[in-house]
């Protein structure tokens, strides 16, 4: 992936993390609202931007639910409509068995995927080929977002390497013995580099996918989505 600048900020009190160049969003109660700068994300020429859901076998259902919500939901407060297209894309287009016995139909295999502009990627068993579809369209994408130990995925196919990173609470250990080229934040809701962004897990991918927006379309956008959902969570403001 193109090593892009870094966002030029950091957060406190995170002991024993880089945190030179990132932007993190503490999950422990602490309120850094509007502490560190939006670095900005365009919109294509045509005004739309694709957002592809990388899912498998046994993906998590609210880490995949709760981004796409933030994304079909953008515009809705003020009347308007989102202008992000959202696929779900897996190896091949049969269907796959999320957690809770959800069964899901992918839209795209990785050979017909359409370049994304947002890639996310929740917890679900990933095979060699998500990997490798993972880095070709990372190298072209805005940006990569996992949910959870979707980190594992993205820190598997190369892109955390040298960066920070953060995943759920209960697989920290397990993350930091398999990536020692990772840097692992703990207590973080999220974490963000300019391409790349972990979230911590299950609900905090809400907030990351509210973070992503608000890099598109400024943060009243970002509020506005989230005021229609009855997100009350600030964490996708801290960073």
């Amino acid at each position: 992936m193109q090593r892009k600048r870094f966002l030029a900020a950091a957060a406190a009190g995170l002991a024993g993390a880089s945190t030179a160049g990132i932007a993190i969003a503490r999950g422990d109660g602490h309120d850094d609202s509007r502490a560190l700068p939006l670095r900005r994300l365009r919109l294509p020429a045509g005004g739309r931007a694709i957002v592809a859901f990388a899912i498998g076998q046994h993906v998590n259902v609210i880490d995949t639910a709760g981004p796409w919500e933030v994304f079909q939901d953008v515009g809705a407060e003020t009347g308007g409509s989102s202008p992000f297209d959202l696929v779900t894309v897996a190896e091949t287009t049969d269907p796959v068995h999320a957690t809770g016995g959800l069964t899901l139909v992918p839209h795209h295999a990785y050979d017909d995927c359409p370049q994304p502009n947002v890639i996310v990627v929740p917890a679900h068993h990933a095979t060699t080929a998500t990997r490798e579809w993972l880095r070709r369209a990372a190298a072209e994408a805005d940006v990569v977002m996992s949910v959870c130990t979707g980190a594992f995925v993205l820190a598997e196919a190369g892109l955390l390497d040298g960066r920070t990173a953060t995943t759920h609470h209960g697989f920290f250990g397990q993350f930091e013995s398999s990536f020692r080229q990772v840097e692992l934040v703990r207590g973080a809701r999220f974490v963000e580099h300019d391409d790349v962004a972990t979230a911590a897990g299950l609900t905090s991918g809400i907030d990351l996918a509210l973070r992503v927006v608000a890099r598109y379309l400024g943060r009243p956008a970002a509020a506005a989505t989230a005021r229609y959902m009855e997100h009350e969570s600030p964490r996708w403001r801290t960073a």
